[in-house]
């Protein structure tokens, strides 16, 4: 029976999951068919993903901190981000994983083992890089523009500053995961602030992608190793694409499949 797969969305013009999906699909010789849906409304996704028909679905921004609160039921380190990325039906149930911390974990690997991280923003990107760290054994500081959306981060034990009130220290790896530099020429934080973090880093990685955003721009006239969020999007679309299929296929091989789309 042909499977139904989609991606949740506004906007979801630009995303290149389809894609993505598309070329594992076919590559494995699998019956199966993988969409966008624009959803206007998140309160209408879990409806949606059943009227539909769907065996599956990724959920991209604004709607993941929606598809958390509907979701049957939650498994996994998702429980503690509170924000979903990948659904699956399961004995007549939509079941949410996160895909995100565990993607964003493996696309750092290139960089070595990771003893201190340094995240700019705050809001479910940040929720799950934090937490993928911070489990294992990695030293988390947060700095976000504003105070009021760190309350939550220093509730669960993280360093976390706003602007005013941040000295900058020696990181293995800086992390932009605000949207700065994704339609403008605006930096995550104050230029000059940037700049001294940057000289105090090892590595640095956006994780916008297909953008070489006035992040890198910067980290690159510095010479720091630096990339955008290419590798993270293939590697939470692998494990999101083997949760649909119930872990069956080799990740390795869903990896090349999927490079394609790149």
């Amino acid at each position: 029976m042909s499977k139904k797969f989609t991606i949740f969305g506004n906007p979801v013009e630009h995303s290149l999951s389809p894609k993505m999906h598309g070329f594992a699909i076919e590559g494995l010789g699998l019956d199966a068919t993988y969409d966008k849906t624009l959803l206007l409304d998140g309160k209408k996704l879990k409806e949606t993903f059943f009227e539909k028909g769907f065996d599956g679905a990724n959920v991209t921004v604004p709607h993941k901190e929606e598809a958390f609160k509907q979701a049957d039921e939650i498994r996994g380190i998702a429980k503690q981000i509170g924000a979903v990325n990948t659904l699956v039906l399961e004995n007549g149930k939509m079941i949410a994983y996160n895909t995100d911390a565990e993607g964003f974990f493996e696309s750092t690997k290139e960089f070595g083992k990771i003893k201190s991280i340094l995240i700019l923003g705050a809001g479910g990107t940040a929720k799950a890089i934090s937490l993928i760290f911070k489990e294992k054994g990695t030293k988390v500081t947060l700095l976000n523009r504003s105070e009021s959306r760190l309350i939550s981060f220093k509730e669960k034990g993280f360093e976390a500053y706003s602007w005013d009130e941040f000295k900058v220290d020696s990181y293995d790896l800086v992390v932009n995961t605000t949207s700065a530099g994704l339609n403008d020429s605006s930096y995550p934080t104050p230029k000059n602030l940037l700049q001294e973090i940057l000289k105090n880093t090892k590595s640095a990685i956006d994780v916008i992608y297909n953008k070489n955003t006035p992040f890198l721009q910067l980290a690159k006239e510095l010479k720091i190793p630096c990339k955008d969020g290419s590798d993270m999007l293939l590697y939470q679309g692998v494990k999101a694409f083997n949760l649909f299929y119930h872990d069956k296929f080799d990740e390795k091989e869903i990896t090349n499949y999927m490079k394609k789309a790149f």
